[in-house]
C-alpha cells in the first residue's frame, strides 16, 4: 500500500506537466486577438502591436509556453490583463471563497445523501424507495441555476428568511458568511444528492443480502446496530467514487451558482477571464483547479482502498 501511494505521488508532476500543455494550447486557441480585446476596438494598430510585443504574444507558442511554465513554477503567475492585479493574489483570494462554499455544500451533502441512500436501500422496491429514487433523479436532472432561482424566489423574496446575495462585508464573521451561503450551498446539494444516494442505495442493497448481515440478525442484533456496524461501512465503499466526482464538481462547477448569487468565487473569475481572453488569469485558474482535481482523485483512490480490504490484499499480492 505504501509503495502504491508513493508511486501515485511520484506521478503527479508528470500529470500536471501534461495538463499544463493542454491548458496552454487550449487557451491559446481561443478565438480573438488578446491585445485587441484588452485595448478595445477603437485602439490603433500601432497600439495593439505594441501591447502584443510587451506581452510577448508575438513570440512562437513553444517559447511562450516554456516562459509561462517556468514562471508559474516559481510562483509568478503574471498580471491580469483586464483587472491589472497580480493573478496569484487574485486567484488565491477567489479560491478561498469557492472552497468555503464547496466545503459547506459537501458537509451538507454527505449526511443527507447517506441517510436517503440507506433508507432507500433498506426499503427496496417499496413506496419509500420509489419516492426517494424518483425525487433524486428529478433533482439531479434539474440544473443548479433553476433550483437556485426557485430557492431565491421562495426563501429570499417571498419568505425573506435568507439574503438574496452570497456577498458579505469584508469584516463579517463566520456565522454571517455561512448564513449567506446556505441558499447557494443548498442548490448544489439538491443537484448532487440523488447521484450519491443511488450509490449508497446500491451498496445498502448488496450489504443487506450478505451472509454476515443475516447472521447478525439471527444472533438477535437490533436493526440500528446491524446498519451501523455492518451495512453502513460496506455501503460507503461504492459511494466513495461518487463523492469524489461530486467534490470535483462542487469546486469547478460553481459558475452558475456564483453568478446567480453574486458570489465572488473562482467560477465567476474563470468565466470572466474566458470572456475577456485574460490569458494569465485563465491559465492559472485552470491549472490550480486541475491540481485540485488530481489531489481529489488520489485521495478518493486511497480512501477506497483503505475501506475495501479486497483491494489491499490485491496490492499486497
Amino acid at each position: 500500500m505504501l509503495r502504491r501511494i508513493l508511486l501515485r505521488i511520484a506521478s503527479i508532476p508528470l500529470t500536471l506537466l501534461i495538463v499544463s500543455v493542454l491548458v496552454f494550447a487550449a487557451t491559446e486557441a481561443l478565438p480573438g486577438d488578446t491585445a485587441r480585446t484588452v485595448l478595445g476596438r477603437e485602439a490603433s494598430e500601432a497600439s495593439v502591436a505594441s501591447l502584443r510585443h510587451s506581452l510577448g504574444l508575438d513570440q512562437p507558442m513553444p517559447v511562450r509556453y516554456v516562459h509561462w511554465l517556468f514562471a508559474f513554477i516559481r510562483g509568478d503567475w503574471g498580471t491580469s490583463f483586464t483587472l491589472k492585479t497580480p493573478v496569484r493574489e487574485l486567484l488565491l483570494g477567489r479560491l478561498g471563497d469557492s472552497l468555503l462554499l464547496a466545503a459547506l455544500a459537501f458537509a451538507l451533502l454527505v449526511p443527507v445523501a447517506v441517510m436517503l441512500g440507506l433508507i432507500s436501500g433498506m426499503y427496496r422496491n417499496r413506496p419509500t424507495d420509489r419516492v426517494v429514487s424518483s425525487a433524486g433523479l428529478a433533482l439531479g436532472a434539474t440544473p443548479e441555476f433553476v433550483t437556485g432561482v426557485v430557492l431565491l424566489v421562495v426563501f429570499s423574496v417571498n419568505l425573506k428568511w435568507f439574503p438574496a446575495t452570497a456577498q458579505v462585508d469584508p469584516g463579517a464573521g463566520w456565522s454571517t458568511r455561512l448564513y449567506h451561503l446556505l441558499l447557494p450551498a443548498t442548490s448544489l446539494v439538491l443537484l448532487c444528492t440523488g447521484y450519491v444516494a443511488r450509490h449508497i442505495r446500491a451498496g445498502t442493497v448488496a450489504a443487506m443480502r450478505s451472509p454476515y448481515v443475516r447472521a447478525a440478525e439471527l444472533r438477535g442484533s437490533s436493526r440500528p446496530r446491524v446498519v451501523v456496524r455492518h451495512v453502513l461501512r460496506n455501503a460507503a465503499v461504492p459511494a466513495i467514487s461518487a463523492l469524489g466526482v461530486q467534490a470535483q464538481f462542487l469546486l469547478g462547477g460553481l459558475i452558475a451558482v456564483e453568478l446567480l448569487f453574486n458570489y465572488p468565487g473562482v467560477g465567476a473569475l474563470l468565466l470572466q477571464a474566458a470572456l475577456s481572453k485574460d490569458l494569465p488569469t485563465l491559465q492559472a485558474t485552470v491549472m490550480v483547479l486541475g491540481a485540485f482535481y488530481l489531489a481529489i482523485m488520489q485521495a478518493v483512490d486511497l480512501v477506497y482502498r483503505l475501506l475495501d480490504p479486497r483491494l489491499r490484499r490485491a496490492v499486497a499480492a
